[in-house]
């Protein structure tokens, strides 16, 4: 009886317990409220490093929103919600453009879809943040996109005449870093990367400062000697990258059509051009079509944060996340493909990020990028240098013109036992601990 009198009935909750346990729990809800703040505050930063600033970490470095795990599920709709707003509506066979569109149907801010409705409130980046208004310079009459809204200044329009090239390097740089042309043409530009195979350079530029006659003076004398700078003019700033990369689109589909594959990269880029050449592209194999690859970022969303070099206004880009795109900074499609991306930009409208307008504008084609073969194939980021990380590698990011110079020549003293010498290296580095007694890493 003794037993069950002391387990059969509850135990009383004395006050004390009862004071215990309200604590507990009320510090246990003020904790869960402080990490939720926490979460919104640090949502709403931009802790993104620029392009000019560390790329430690590559994911930090490259992320212009934050990336949702249900990113790629929401892209199809992302891109109707953008249609939407711009008026733009998809034709059923959307590689046949019609006419209208070929030369500039609207799908910018400024206009609807092909039939040209009304204007919009809001033009664009271009307006706003461009020094020269470009996008205004790119509206024809009606508020229709313009096939051709900007001079040359320089042009080669005679490079494929004679030849086919097999790999065309679009290089966008800034009028003023000739230094960086110059370690690009003594490196991985230099036309002897090709092995034969035909190959064209092209340094992708706008104008700088009009006052700036000195400058200008000394583009073209460059342009006089190497034959591989082309020049249209709008003002050369970050927000008019988008207007840049469609020029160079728009010369290959003008100029050089048949060639069989392009690269478009950056100036402070180090590319493995013959590793692209051999291992990617693949110069025994017939050249492939509808192709785009690079670094592919999947289900990143716009960046709202107006203090951000890629902030996005919801006005400008309504949808909650970018069609899969490729990193600026380097990637690689065939050279249909130059044809296609331009015509299908002249119905959509101008976003400055250029690596997320051509991702718009392949979605639009409903042509999906490529994963390349190996991720690490394409960098965004600065790779440490190695000869045999770099042996096998095609682009790596944040390079000086004497650096470049540097680690190229390193590079190819070395690119045929790259491998062999580090694993060498690491073995004496290893049997000499052995010797002293010390432990290996």
């Amino acid at each position: 009886m003794q037993w069950r009198r002391r387990h059969c009935c509850p135990i009383k909750m004395t006050w004390t317990i009862k004071r215990s346990l309200f604590r507990t729990h009320v510090a246990g809800l003020l904790s869960l409220a402080l990490l939720f703040t926490l979460f919104l505050f640090f949502s709403h930063q931009d802790w993104l490093p620029g392009r000019s600033g560390p790329r430690e970490n590559p994911l930090t470095y490259t992320i212009r929103g934050f990336r949702s795990p249900k990113g790629e599920a929401n892209q199809s709709s992302s891109l109707r919600s953008l249609w939407r707003e711009t008026g733009y509506v998809p034709p059923k066979p959307l590689l046949n453009l019609s006419s209208q569109q070929a030369e500039g149907a609207a799908g910018e801010a400024g206009g609807g879809g092909g039939g040209g409705g009304a204007r919009m409130g809001v033009m664009g980046l271009g307006d706003s943040m461009s020094t020269n208004n470009s996008l205004q310079k790119e509206m024809g009459v009606g508020g229709r996109l313009s096939a051709q809204p900007y001079r040359y200044i320089l042009n080669e329009p005679f490079k494929c005449r004679d030849t086919t090239p097999f790999l065309i390097l679009l290089i966008a740089a800034e009028p003023a870093q000739a230094d960086a042309r110059n370690a690009i043409r003594q490196t991985w530009g230099n036309e002897s990367v090709a092995m034969g195979l035909g190959f064209v350079r092209l340094f992708l530029l706008g104008t700088g400062k009009s006052s700036d006659t000195f400058l200008q003076s000394s583009i073209e004398e460059e342009s006089r000697v190497y034959h591989d700078i082309i020049q249209q003019d709008y003002q050369d700033t970050y927000y008019n990258l988008t207007i840049k990369t469609l020029m160079g689109m728009n010369w290959v589909a003008t100029y050089c059509p048949h060639a069989s594959y392009v690269m478009k990269t950056d100036s402070d880029m180090f590319v493995n051009t013959e590793y692209l050449i051999q291992k990617l592209l693949k110069p025994e194999l017939p050249p492939k079509q509808r192709y785009f690859t690079g670094y592919l970022m999947r289900g990143y969303a716009p960046n709202r944060n107006k203090d951000s070099k890629w902030y996005m206004p919801p006005e400008l880009y309504p949808s909650e996340r970018y069609p899969i795109f490729c990193s600026g900074t380097g990637y690689v499609f065939s050279g249909d493909m130059a044809e296609l991306i331009y015509q299908a930009s002249l119905s959509i409208r101008r976003l400055h990020l250029e690596d997320v307008y051509v991702g718009i504008c392949l979605a639009k084609l409903r042509i999906d990028p490529a994963p390349p073969p190996n991720e690490f194939l394409f960098n965004h980021w600065r790779v440490s240098y190695s000869s045999c990380k770099y042996s096998h590698l095609i682009t790596s990011h944040q390079f000086h013109p004497n650096e470049l110079i540097k680690y190229w020549n390193h590079l190819q003293s070395n690119k045929h036992n790259a491998c062999i010498n580090m694993a060498k290296e690491k073995n004496g580095r290893y049997r000499h601990r052995k010797f002293h007694g010390e432990r290996p890493p």
